[in-house]
């Protein structure tokens, strides 16, 4: 979570050490071997969103990264000794060539393993003109496999997309000389026509061999390492032997290619361990260092949040070493970590647009509303901090995110898991609620639990700390939040008429009285309160100066004028979700409502939720990167706060060293224009049209007044005798309805 030593991450110590020890000094911009900055090495294009080696892989490169990004292609030989792009020996794992061949398949020894497929030595050039690429990972979208896309040869690369610079990656060259192809002869032939920057290979023979007619050129040759225990066909040594002979490998190559776990290894729990030492022991050497295998799309460590650029930076900027290069899927990613997000300055803080809001503190490493979730959230550089309040039975206000305990606790594994009842007035499903338990039953008894909103695709957050942290109640919450580096506090308020009709518990008056207690009039930060319900903020206009933030948790797309002119009156703020400013159908977004302009016209700031860094989360559009997606809410529809689980991410982008260039902004960094993706589509593949949903209409903001609460006697915790409430002076305590658990049965067998 983040490099925080509490999170699994590095801790500030070890890093301090290492600075000294590798005598680093500030001055030094790039330490990499050649001092310049990190190569990029698209791997068969932007191959994240397209199909491997495609056309709209390599010509999207341009369009999305930086300029001097170098192409990758993995060299295949046809029949007629042509040189053709493809990521797999097997034909049918990256094209449609069954679908013409439906008989071709056959078998071969391939480095001593029996493989069956469709190969590319069964077949000419002319022969495979019909074919074309397809996506090889079934994770990654489709839906540009029917568009004209040929399989194109080095040459066709050369001369329709014509790169800035072109790396060839060569294996199998025992294989292709089995069947009487010659790949060194190929390669010392397009050379000729063909300018080619890097040449690799993992096949030592075929690499030292061809060494001598590439030197005195401008093309580096790379040793590739692929898994420590994988043997080399051409040595019968494993990569982890040959790894040992650095020096040798200088004698006929400029660098090496190591995937990147050679670098950052994680232990088996998925935490990183600490980096190894390849990459200063193969430049001491004078070899430049390659890492491999970055995809933002793949589980990574836990240490990086799912944060793609969090990783690519420990790569490059980490004080202590860089790579040479980074070989990925998404070179827009590498793109904005050099050119707009190293060397930043870690400790500034600006606290204007965007504003961060937390959501339910760092929630993306730490269980909701806990203790650690806030401390993480203020060490991330959150401007804003948030409480979700609920009321237990003994009236105490708490920071939780649910007031089902089931979805943030571990209630269902303590002596209340029989508590489980159906509360129509607050969900349709059973749960245990907090005003079911008092405050002691839940610190003492609970233990929070992080949220997994992804969980059905397998992504799971810090693991090692999902029950870690401690409540906090309000009073609790606002007195940690007095001194830190904030601009303000948020309060989020739902459910107040319930509480009011059946609790018999004023939230509004309690929350007043508690930031009062606490001394906010006395400090600069700034009090937000945020409610989906219009009658709560009309409640808290007439009686404080707060910010209002009037959140609407249902999409929409556009809004009556006089639906806007309502919520000015009592709100200074909306909280939009995510889809209400880029409407996506099967996570391909359609457009930008104009909602954002609509609202500012009307004097009201917008903020989005919910921001997360796990890429399924986020529109093809943002290429697997919260980054860019933060990018395009900010730049693009000019939005004036991101609510989001993962603070750290938005920190960075605020400081990002390319927010101010204006005209000069680079293209990786400008705003990915909404809709772009589907206008690549084939009509035959276009997903389908979003459904028509009604404009935000009056009937939908205005609401009755709050009602009032009265006082009602509090449920004993375990039997006794219930005693008549009294009025709270402080808004920390106020009694709960003795008829709850009456009400909640009633209501059960209703629905029974």
């Amino acid at each position: 979570m983040g490099r925080s030593s509490s999170g699994g991450g590095i801790s500030s110590f070890f890093v301090a050490c290492l600075l000294l020890q590798l005598g680093l000094t500030a001055a030094q911009k790039w330490l990499t071997l050649s001092g310049n900055a990190p190569a990029i090495i698209a791997k068969g294009g932007f191959s994240g969103l397209f199909a491997d080696s495609s056309y709209n892989a390599y010509r999207s490169v341009s369009l999305f990264s930086s300029s001097d990004t170098t192409l990758w292609c993995d060299v295949r030989l046809t029949k007629d000794g042509v040189g053709i792009c493809l990521p797999d020996i097997d034909l049918n794992n990256c094209t449609n060539i069954q679908y013409y061949y439906p008989q071709g398949k056959k078998s071969y020894m391939v480095n001593g393993v029996p493989t069956s497929g469709w190969f590319s030595v069964d077949y000419d050039k002319n022969e495979l003109a019909q074919v074309i690429v397809t996506q090889a990972i079934y994770s990654r979208t489709s839906a540009f496999d029917s568009s004209e896309s040929p399989i194109l040869s080095v040459d066709d690369v050369k001369t329709q997309i014509k790169p800035g610079a072109l790396w060839l990656n060569i294996q199998h060259d025992i294989f292709y000389r089995q069947h009487n192809l010659s790949m060194r002869n190929y390669v010392l032939s397009v050379s000729k026509r063909v300018i080619v920057n890097y040449l690799s290979s993992p096949e030592l023979a075929f690499l030292s061999g061809i060494a001598p007619r590439f030197r005195n050129t401008k093309t580096k040759l790379i040793f590739r390492f692929l898994g420590k225990d994988t043997t080399d066909p051409s040595t019968n040594q494993t990569y982890g032997l040959l790894l040992n002979n650095l020096t040798f490998i200088k004698t006929f190559a400029s660098g090496i290619l190591v995937p990147k776990n050679y670098i950052w290894p994680t232990k088996s729990d998925n935490y990183l361990l600490p980096y190894t030492s390849i990459v200063t022991d193969a430049q001491k050497a004078g070899l430049e260092v390659y890492a491999a295998d970055f995809a933002n799309d793949y589980p990574f460590s836990y240490n990086y949040s799912y944060d793609p650029l969090a990783e690519c930076l420990s790569f490059i900027d980490n004080g202590f070493f860089s790579v040479d290069g980074v070989v990925t899927d998404f070179p827009v990613t590498p793109s904005v970590a050099i050119g707009c997000f190293s060397q930043l300055n870690k400790s500034s803080i600006d606290h204007g647009k965007p504003l961060i809001i937390s959501h339910n503190g760092a929630s993306g490493d730490y269980a909701d509303c806990t203790d650690l979730a806030y401390q993480k959230a203020v060490d991330d550089g959150a401007d804003v901090i948030d409480c979700p309040v609920q009321v237990t039975r003994d009236g105490f206000l708490i920071c939780m995110s649910s007031i089902d305990l089931i979805e943030d606790t571990t209630v269902t594994n303590s002596p209340f898991r029989s508590q489980i009842s159906v509360v129509p007035q607050i969900k349709k499903t059973a749960g245990i609620f907090t005003f079911n338990l008092t405050l002691d039953e839940i610190q003492k008894n609970l233990k929070p639990t992080i949220s997994q909103p992804e969980s059905l695709y397998g992504l799971v957050r810090n693991p090692l700390y999902k029950n870690s942290g401690s409540f906090m109640r309000l009073s609790d919450f606002l007195s940690f939040a007095k001194g830190k580096p904030l601009s303000g506090v948020l309060i989020s308020v739902e459910n107040a008429a319930f509480m009011a009709e059946q609790l018999g518990f004023s939230v509004v008056d309690s929350v007043i009285s508690a930031v009062n207690d606490a001394g906010y009039n006395k400090t600069a930060l700034e009090v937000m309160i945020q409610s989906t319900d219009s009658s709560v903020l009309v409640k808290f206009k007439q009686l404080t100066k707060y910010k209002l933030v009037y959140k609407i948790d249902q999409p929409i797309r556009d809004a009556v004028a006089s639906s806007v002119e309502d919520i000015k009156t009592f709100a200074n703020a909306v909280a939009l979700g995510k889809q209400s400013i880029y409407p996506a159908t099967r996570l391909f977004t359609t457009g930008e409502t104009g909602l954002v302009s609509m609202f500012h016209d009307a004097g009201i700031d917008v903020y989005v939720y919910v921001f997360q860094n796990e890429f399924v989360s986020q529109p093809w559009d943002f290429f697997s990167d919260a980054t860019v997606e933060i990018n395009a809410h900010v730049l693009g529809a000019r939005v004036d706060g991101i609510i989001t689980d993962f603070p750290e991410t938005a920190r960075r982008y605020k400081r990002n060293s390319c927010r101010n260039l204006g005209n000069s902004m680079p293209n990786y960094m400008q705003a990915v224009p909404a809709g772009g993706l589907i206008s690549l589509m084939t009509s035959d593949s276009l997903p389908p049209a979003l459904a028509p949903i009604p404009p935000l209409d009056v009937s939908d903001v205005v609401e009755p007044p709050l009602p009032s609460a009265t006082p009602k006697a509090v449920a004993p915790a375990s039997g006794g005798t219930a005693s008549p409430s009294a009025k709270p002076s402080s808004g920390q305590r106020s009694p709960a309805s003795i008829l709850v658990p009456l009400m909640m049965i009633c209501g059960f067998l209703l629905l029974v």
